[in-house]
């Protein structure tokens, strides 16, 4: 870290702050420069405050050289983290494909989505059990009971599962019927219920918040890593932007800064960026050739009756045929 002097700054104040950075074991050099006076700081920073300096009045600017982030963040350009749910493999050298409706409806419907998902040879079935919505008065999902279906839907095709959790008191109930447990943008910042994921050995899937950077993005998974569990998989699925004609706006640029900062595992999610079908096939090919771990997309056997998010869900036929073209997409990628 370093730290840039106000001129003439007042030696009582800079000694002071200096004593507080020295009495946490870090060390202090000081360099006169010709028209500013700069404090290297070494030692580990990462979980300083370093905006509480600027309440020193000797203090013009800080900058940081290591990130608070300090469990997700990349040891080496090489180092990465690797996944393994059953015989699904996350972060590894393909892609894996997630698929599977907003909400489910009845076993019958999961049920059918789970045999679409496991002929068009996607890896793992979504599906909403708990859905927290925008308006109250919209479908919020079966709850419990659905957890039993996608279960039930998933033994039957031998498939991995996913769904979202939004109540750390749910926990018990999530980790003896879903393979993977999933953070929603909404619950970003929920530390509640991230400090409680940090408990269990299940995988989570941290989706970014539509209002948050990608610091702030890390710094929930931290609160996980940083908990004990090393299992967790972000998830890009757009952000508010100023532009209406997209519900969200993709940040693809967002997977190719993880993977430079962060060893762990990004995907996509192109139908919640997108909330239009016709978009989603685009933009998932997108993510691939960007170099995303993978993509979720929503499916729906017949979307316009959907309970839920219809106009996104992409139909068995065209999401069959989008998932052949990704493969072909990710096995050219790396044969160049």
């Amino acid at each position: 870290m370093i730290i840039t002097l106000k001129p003439n700054a007042n030696i009582a104040c800079v000694d002071a702050m200096i004593d507080e950075l020295e009495s946490l074991g870090l060390t202090c050099q000081t360099t006169m420069g010709k028209h500013y006076t700069v404090v290297h700081v070494i030692g580990d920073t990462s979980t300083y405050d370093a905006k509480g300096l600027y309440a020193y009045d000797c203090v013009k600017n800080v900058v940081r050289i290591q990130e608070p982030f300090k469990r997700s963040q990349k040891a080496d350009e090489q180092s990465k983290t690797i996944i393994r749910v059953k015989h699904v493999t996350i972060g590894g050298d393909d892609p894996i494909y997630i698929a599977g409706p907003c909400s489910i409806e009845s076993y019958e419907h999961i049920e059918e989505t789970a045999k679409i998902v496991s002929e068009s040879g996607a890896h793992i079935l979504r599906g909403g059990a708990y859905k927290p919505r925008t308006s109250p008065y919209d479908f919020q999902g079966l709850g419990r009971e659905a957890l039993q279906y996608l279960y039930d839907a998933a033994q039957k095709y031998d498939l991995v599962t996913i769904s979202e959790i939004v109540d750390h008191n749910d926990l018990a109930l999530f980790e003896e019927n879903v393979d993977i447990l999933q953070v929603g943008a909404r619950n970003m910042q929920n530390f509640t219920l991230l400090k409680a994921l940090g408990k269990t050995s299940k995988p989570i899937l941290l989706k970014r918040g539509f209002g948050n950077t990608l610091e702030e993005w890390l710094m929930s998974a931290e609160y996980i890593l940083s908990h004990g569990n090393p299992n967790v998989i972000l998830c890009e699925r757009g952000i508010r932007t100023f532009e209406t004609t997209t519900r969200h706006t993709l940040d693809i640029a967002s997977v190719l800064k993880i993977k430079q900062i962060s060893h762990l595992p990004v995907i996509v999610d192109p139908s919640h960026a997108a909330g239009r079908w016709e978009l989603v096939e685009g933009l998932a090919k997108a993510s691939i050739a960007v170099g995303a771990d993978g993509v979720m997309i929503e499916i729906h056997p017949e979307p316009q009756r959907a309970f839920s998010d219809g106009a996104q869900a992409l139909k068995p036929t065209r999401y069959t045929t989008l998932i052949q073209q990704l493969k072909r997409l990710s096995k050219a990628i790396k044969e160049k």
